[in-house]
């Protein structure tokens, strides 16, 4: 049986920025819990981050709408802009969209892209290939360009095991074009790297490997060589598909399972798929990936997918064969905003792109630092350490330093010596040297400043760990200030 997880929310951006609206908290989902995560901002003040990547080079690739590519750092968040696209026409959710690279990319720097452009009055979805020379792309090339429309264009790109380009359409030509077999909307499409339609295709004539879709918001493999889709409905049946060469399923007479007679009669008569999950009320699925790391134990084998409506990411457990969902968990509901897309790194981090500020953003939305990229990592080294156990339970030390390197050292530095003029320095600091009362208080309560900036309330921190925490400041660095007892804690908490 998976263990539940537990989830440190360290919302390092606003602690580090001093900015309004953020507060740092714990949240546990379901004890007991095993794996402790934390959830850093990466980078912020980004436009609608529509896609994300993460290269062989071991660089997160992300796409901006509004026509920029990025190459960030995925541990330090350095950001270069490696392209604008001067053509993308950007109008409620066209613009510059997929983005994948080819899985040789030393070898073969190969950066492939999606995005809207307008054209004599007409709309286009382009996909084109270019080349990453001296940390820039150059040499566009056009693989394939179809229609498109204001909406319902899709589009995800990602590599097949097999080397080929999976590029996933949406209805933009109208709901029927789902279905005609003429037509490249609605559609996921299968290339060669150099844009011809491979051989052994369904049809050695056309780009159609599967057909009858909405609008495909999440496209990935996973370690089985399974595709998965993620997909919008209409009013209802949201879905999450598996994919299958040739397959129909069954857009625009049917949605969601075949639960109506005349889906019935379609399904049987055009061999339409049934997916393998399916929302309602929807929840406007995105981005998705699959994720099988060790770093995060209970999230192995399962669908990462970010959500706009539900404003969420949700963990779908797969079966072992990787044909069924068998369990979904729920997390972030509405605390972030739209969750464009997410990936994972081969250090086993899981990075989350908002999309507040993109056509339709949320209630509240986009606040101060949107759009943000969300950095998910275990939280490190154990804040307790076993110092014996017996049938009459375990006796533990809580390890101070280690709470203090999760909670305080992003602002205050592992030295205690803080940020001149912006987060004051523990080390020789009065306030930590004085009244243990005082010092409690502040920690308990938080602090605003004049200037807007905030210091986040610990009160979520149990009595144990705030004791363990402050006595760890207290000597640290120089300090020599008396320790704090858990019951000073807990009478002050009152």
């Amino acid at each position: 049986m998976r263990k539940k997880i537990s989830i440190l929310f360290l919302l390092s951006f606003a602690a580090c920025t001093g900015r309004k609206g953020e507060e740092l908290q714990t949240i546990d989902n379901l004890q007991p819990a095993n794996t402790l995560l934390k959830v850093e901002v990466l980078v912020s003040g980004m436009d609608v981050p529509w896609d994300l990547h993460y290269g062989s080079d071991d660089h997160l690739w992300v796409t901006e709408q509004g026509g920029n590519v990025w190459r960030i750092h995925p541990a330090t968040g350095e950001r270069k802009q490696v392209l604008y696209i001067r053509d993308v026409w950007r109008q409620r959710t066209t613009g510059l969209l997929g983005i994948t690279l080819h899985p040789n990319f030393a070898h073969n720097p190969f950066v492939f892209l999606n995005y809207t452009l307008m054209r004599d009055s007409r709309i286009f979805s382009r996909l084109e290939r270019y080349r990453f020379q001296n940390d820039t792309l150059v040499e566009p090339a056009t693989m394939l360009e179809i229609g498109g429309n204001t909406g319902h264009n899709g589009s995800r790109i990602t590599v097949s095991p097999d080397g080929k380009i999976m590029w996933a359409t949406g209805d933009a030509h109208g709901v029927m074009s789902a279905q005609e077999d003429t037509c490249l909307n609605g559609k996921i499409l299968r290339l060669d790297m150099d844009g011809n339609i491979p051989a052994d295709n369904p049809d050695p004539k056309s780009y159609v490997w599967a057909k009858g879709f909405r609008n495909i918001q999440g496209l990935t493999y996973s370690d089985k060589g399974i595709l998965y889709t993620s997909e919008h409905g209409d009013a209802i049946e949201d879905e999450i598909n598996l994919i299958v060469k040739g397959a129909n399923y069954g857009w625009p007479v049917v949605e969601g399972f075949h639960n109506l007679e005349k889906e019935q009669v379609f399904a049987a008569a055009g061999s339409s798929l049934e997916p393998l999950h399916a929302w309602t009320p929807v929840v406007a699925p995105s981005g998705m990936t699959f994720y099988n790391h060790p770093a995060i134990p209970e999230w192995t084998n399962s669908l990462l997918l970010g959500t706009l409506k539900t404003q969420s990411l949700r963990v779908l457990q797969l079966n072992d064969a990787g044909t069924a969902i068998v369990k979904e968990e729920v997390f972030f509901a509405d605390r972030y905003g739209r969750i464009r897309d997410v990936c994972s790194g081969k250090d086993g981090a899981v990075y989350v792109s908002t999309s507040n500020r993109d056509w339709n953003p949320g209630t509240g939305f986009p606040k101060q630092g949107d759009d943000r990229i969300l950095k998910i990592t275990p939280a490190g080294k154990a804040i307790y350490t076993v110092l014996k156990s017996s049938s009459a339970g375990a006796v533990i030390k809580l390890n101070g330093q280690e709470l203090y390197q999760q909670y305080c050292a992003s602002c205050h530095k592992p030295e205690g010596t803080g940020v001149k003029g912006i987060f004051p320095a523990l080390k020789n600091s009065a306030i930590v040297n004085g009244s243990a009362h005082h010092l409690i208080e502040l920690l308990l309560k938080g602090k605003k400043g004049k200037d807007g900036s905030a210091m986040p309330a610990f009160s979520f921190l149990k009595d144990e760990e705030m004791t363990a925490v402050i006595n760890y400041i207290r000597s640290s660095w120089g300090n020599k200030a008396t320790a704090v007892s858990k019951k000073t804690i807990t009478q002050t908490r009152r």
